[in-house]
């Protein structure tokens, strides 16, 4: 945690509203202003101003918002960049040299798999695919060269459940680093730092905007020297957050517990009607005690979030009737906003899982369930079921 927030309490919903938000030493404004500069004046040849020469390399808003992410997941050094595939990019070509292994998730975000498979096996990267919810499994996927473990858990789209601790200790005794993408759980419901990750993923875009109104992406280290590592990396690849973006999801992350609760009540009981749906065969949701990884996410998670997906009967044209039938759920891309998405990921997210192990049943609708009156959403949901 940075010095300046060393005295705050440290329940989350605190530290939300007050990690890096430092009144601003001017005015005794108590939202950290926009600092929309490039360049700073300096105090003779060398001579900088708080660290500050130019925004690329430090700005004083992304300052406050990286302090803040660093204190939410318990890291030692927190990085906010301009989305979460650039967070992503700089982290692979930081922790990786061409020759490199990975083992990265059967289910995970259409646009990692698309970083891995596209743009990092071109640098000469090797990647296998393990079922992460094995440990067993990731432990014989690993080889002499293997040099990260990827993880999602809750995993997108179909919400697996990894046990990030057991994992840890997997990739730990390989030599590897464990990277945890937490984007669908967020700090509040889980910490995977505490659990034995090196580092934390998010895509600022989602949960900790909060309002579908910005793209961002993080890293979160608890090592000291994997972050100024990472930090340098950021300045020299250059794909920042900018000042703006950095305050909206700075805003963000005040109200972040608040809407997490009420996304998780909500995912509850909409999770609840479609399991007694008669058109719906399988609904994928860690609250529900049937799902194979319940146990295991109510070890390590506050609660079970806000993501829900299922499969319907009738395939993929009937999934895609569902998502066009919604009304109050609204068809789009993305997810984590105040207000409720639905969408078919075979054909929009995870278009370029395709073809591959990480490809997802065609008859497959997500939902984002959003902080509306939840007996709107349900009745959304049955008409648009039929």
């Amino acid at each position: 945690m940075p010095m300046s927030d060393r005295h705050i309490s440290q329940h989350f919903e605190t530290l939300a509203i007050h990690a890096g938000n430092t009144a601003d030493p001017l005015t005794g404004a108590v939202v950290p202003p926009i600092y929309q500069v490039s360049t700073y004046k300096q105090d003779g040849v060398g001579g900088l101003r708080g660290g500050y020469e130019y925004s690329r390399s430090a700005n004083p808003t992304r300052t406050a918002l990286e302090e803040n992410l660093a204190a939410l997941e318990g890291g030692c050094r927190g990085l906010a960049f301009a989305s979460g595939l650039a967070a992503e990019d700089t982290l692979l070509r930081t922790l990786l040299t061409p020759g490199d292994h990975v083992v990265i998730p059967n289910d995970a975000y259409g646009g990692t798999f698309r970083l891995f498979a596209k743009v990092a096996a071109r640098w000469g990267v090797e990647w296998s695919v393990a079922d992460t919810s094995d440990p067993a499994a990731v432990r014989a996927a690993i080889t002499p060269k293997t040099k990260a473990v990827w993880v999602e858990t809750p995993s997108n789209p179909l919400l697996g459940i990894t046990d990030i601790a057991a994992v840890a200790q997997v990739a730990h005794a390989a030599g590897a680093k464990l990277v945890v993408d937490n984007t669908f759980a967020t700090p509040y419901l889980q910490q995977p730092l505490s659990l034995g990750a090196d580092v934390v993923v998010h895509s600022l875009t989602k949960y900790m905007g909060g309002h579908s109104d910005v793209v961002g992406g993080a890293l979160i280290v608890s090592d000291q020297a994997l972050g100024e590592e990472l930090a340098y990396h950021q300045n020299a690849m250059g794909a920042v957050a900018g000042p703006f973006d950095s305050w909206l999801v700075l805003r963000g992350t005040k109200t972040l517990a608040v809407r997490m609760d009420r996304h998780s009540e909500n995912a509850t009981k909409i999770a609840g009607l479609l399991t007694r749906h008669a058109r719906v065969t399988h609904v994928l949701y860690p609250g529900l005690p049937e799902h194979p990884g319940h146990e295991i996410a109510a070890k390590q998670m506050r609660a079970f979030g806000g993501m829900v997906s299922f499969r319907v009967e009738g395939g993929e044209e009937a999934a895609v009737e569902v998502c066009n039938r919604a009304k109050v759920f609204t068809l789009g891309e993305s997810l984590g906003g105040v207000e409720s998405l639905i969408e078919h990921p075979g054909r929009m997210t995870h278009a370029s899982a395709a073809g591959s192990a990480l490809e997802v049943p065609a008859d497959l609708v997500r939902l984002s369930v959003g902080i509306e009156n939840v007996d709107d959403l349900l009745g959304d949901l049955e008409q648009a079921l039929g």
